[in-house]
Parts: C-alpha cells; sequence; structure tokens
C-alpha cells in the first residue's frame, strides 16, 4: 500500500502542474460575469461528479454569496432527486437534466456538465438542450474529454487517464472558484 499511496500522490502533483491555469480563470471570468449580470448556473453531473456538482453549489451559493450586495444564482439539478426518478421512471435517464434545463434556463445563463469520461448521454442532451437556448456551456472532464469538451463552449480537462485523479482535480478546480470569488468584488 505504501507504494499506491506514493504513487497517486505523485500523479496528482503532475496532474497538477500540467493543468492550464489560463483556461481556470476563464471559467472564473464567465461564472463571475454571471453573478455580475443576474444569470444562472446550472450544474449537475452522475455519481462522484454529481458529489462536485452539489458541493459546487453549497460553497458558492453560500460560501462566497452570504452577506454580499452580488449573490451567485447556482442551481444544481442532480440534487432533485423526486424528479430525476420522475424522469427516469416515466421517460428515460437520458432526459433528467436537459428536461429541468427547459423549465429554467434563459439565453445567457451557465450550463456546467461535470462528466468523467465527458460521455455521459444524460450531461451531453442537456448540453444540447444549453446550447439550443443560447447558454455558455462549460464541460468539467478527465480522460480525453470525450464528447462534452468538444462541443462546451469552455472546458476544463483533468488531461489524466484515471478517474480518481479526475475527481480530484475536479474538486480542487471548485474550491479555486470559490477563493476566487471569496476576493472578487
Amino acid at each position: 500500500m505504501k507504494n499506491i499511496i506514493a504513487n497517486y500522490l505523485t500523479e496528482l502533483q503532475n496532474t497538477l502542474r500540467n493543468l492550464d491555469q489560463s483556461e481556470i480563470l476563464e471559467v472564473a471570468e464567465i461564472l463571475k460575469n454571471a453573478r455580475d449580470t443576474g444569470k444562472q448556473i446550472f450544474i449537475f453531473g452522475n455519481g462522484g461528479s454529481g458529489s462536485t456538482a452539489t458541493h459546487f453549489a453549497c460553497d458558492i451559493n453560500k460560501g462566497v454569496s452570504y452577506n454580499r450586495d452580488k449573490r451567485f444564482k447556482v442551481i444544481c439539478l442532480n440534487d432533485n432527486i423526486p424528479t430525476m426518478l420522475a424522469y427516469s421512471n416515466d421517460v428515460g435517464y437520458d432526459v433528467v437534466f436537459s428536461e429541468q434545463l427547459k423549465n429554467f434556463i434563459e439565453e445567457g445563463d451557465v450550463v456546467i456538465g461535470i462528466s468523467g469520461s465527458g460521455n455521459s448521454k444524460n450531461i451531453i442532451k442537456a448540453m444540447e438542450t444549453a446550447k439550443e437556448s443560447k447558454a455558455i456551456t462549460i464541460g468539467i472532464t478527465g480522460f480525453s474529454g470525450g464528447k462534452l469538451k468538444e462541443m462546451a463552449d469552455y472546458s476544463l480537462n483533468a488531461g489524466v487517464n484515471d478517474m480518481q485523479l479526475s475527481e480530484d482535480v475536479h474538486m480542487i478546480w471548485v474550491h479555486i472558484m470559490m477563493k476566487c470569488f471569496e476576493y472578487a468584488s
């Protein structure tokens, strides 16, 4: 186990060293602009990526909005489990995010899909809905980024062929965004 731990930490450090900081800054600016112009930010993912989406919504809605004049409007679409179950049961799991978006999305809103592989069908379908609505799309991915990286207006790709390392990087991005907004007026 000692080698596994050492190798994991070394690989995480190498992955972090290779991240493109300009892409992170670009996404931070898009999110800050959404806050400043009163646009909504929708975020979603499956499994561990869903947990990251929930964590992002919490950190941004409370952590850098509480007690401030300018507040973020982040809605995590995977947090309404009864709605997801209803769509899954009655229509199909591939529409659980896209159908929710159709209820709320407006032109200029920001839509963030998180998918380790970048190929989750329900994430891709939601991004198609977002593009049809003229929303700004951001894909957060691992591995090669898959279809999500190709179709998103902006992309944060961990660039590593390991799901756990990708998910670690995704959470680091969430906390970087929080730190950026903590000091942004």
